[in-house]
């Protein structure tokens, strides 16, 4: 029914990209129940025959000295999940019990089933309430229904993750969401821009099909604000010539008090969401992370850091003629 182990760090590879031109702007503004014990066992099973892979396709989000690994799907959702709670102004503890409640519901995986009429990432019946099967399929809408339940409950963030989580859920296993607790308030800490350089993805290079240029910009920006919402005075601005691109983030806006914290909570969803974006480097203050080498380093030396709050993802770039 859940995600239970850990999985081992991953290897790492380094090399450098060389540095691209940008000859334009364009500024975007403002937008904005259980799959069953039996499911707990395979899912384990899967995640556990990825501890042998020799180069381990993964993501992890670092708290106190351990890893905790997801997929890159499960790490995409789960920016999406904290990205919500983000755009809502709701603490971060609301993200743990998000990605908890997604991680024993579908595994942090949109599926189209479960048990009875169950369907999406919280495992949300038609029959019960919660939307039509497309209104639940569609992740945006699951985790706002999930959140608008969840606020309803009196002093939520001081309950257990499991008894907040049932609150909500009215599962048959209510104390099944508890196992995953730390694990998602690894994720949580992380994509709400706690611990700087905590979160990282290793990821296979980029392929030719993968977004790039200007329209892989545009994507990229579009699904930042479909996760994180662009509140006013918060910019992100497309560069790109005939080869490159990037998308130039200030976060500075975001619901915090720390300009260096909102640069990085932008700057761990851009690696969690890498594998959708095609996303193949990220700055962030004095570091850049690089699917060369999927985890975060020094910037080169004499290159400035970037302000706080500012964060620049380039994007994968088709090879140049001869």
């Amino acid at each position: 029914m859940g995600v239970s182990d850990v999985l081992p760090r991953s290897r790492r590879r380094t090399r450098r990209r060389a540095p691209r031109r940008s000859v334009t702007g364009v500024v975007v503004g403002v937008v904005v129940l259980g799959v069953g014990a039996a499911a707990t066992a395979g899912v384990v099973t899967v995640l556990r025959s990825l501890d042998d892979a020799a180069e381990p396709v993964r993501c992890a989000a670092e708290l106190d000295g351990t890893s905790w690994y997801l997929t890159p799907e499960q790490a995409g959702n789960a920016a999406l999940v904290v990205g919500t709670s983000v755009q809502r102004g709701l603490p971060a503890r609301a993200g743990t019990i998000g990605i908890a409640t997604a991680l024993q519901e579908s595994r942090l995986v949109n599926i189209d089933h479960g048990d009875r009429d169950s369907l999406g990432l919280f495992q949300q019946r038609p029959s019960q309430g919660w939307g039509t099967p497309e209104q639940i399929m569609d992740p945006v809408y699951s985790t706002g229904a999930f959140y608008d339940g969840l606020v309803e409950v009196e002093g939520y963030e001081g309950l257990e993750v499991t008894v907040a989580a049932q609150a909500v859920q009215r599962s048959g296993f209510p104390d099944a969401y508890a196992q995953h607790e730390t694990r998602a308030r690894a994720w949580a800490s992380a994509l709400t821009g706690h611990s700087p350089g905590a979160l990282t993805c290793t990821l296979p290079q980029a392929a030719d099909d993968d977004p790039s240029g200007a329209a892989g910009a545009v994507e990229l920006t579009e699904l930042l604000m479909r996760d994180l919402g662009l509140p006013q005075g918060m910019t992100a601005q497309v560069e790109a010539d005939a080869t490159s691109s990037a998308v130039v983030v200030d976060a500075t806006a975001l619901p915090f008090d720390d300009a260096g914290r909102s640069g990085w909570a932008v700057a761990h969803w851009a690696v969690a969401t890498a594998s959708a974006t095609g996303a193949v480097e990220v700055r962030a203050g004095d570091r850049v992370w690089t699917r060369e080498e999927g985890a975060w380093s020094a910037l080169p030396d004499g290159e400035d850091a970037r302000p706080a709050g500012q964060v620049t993802v380039r994007l994968n770039s088709p090879e140049q003629p001869g």
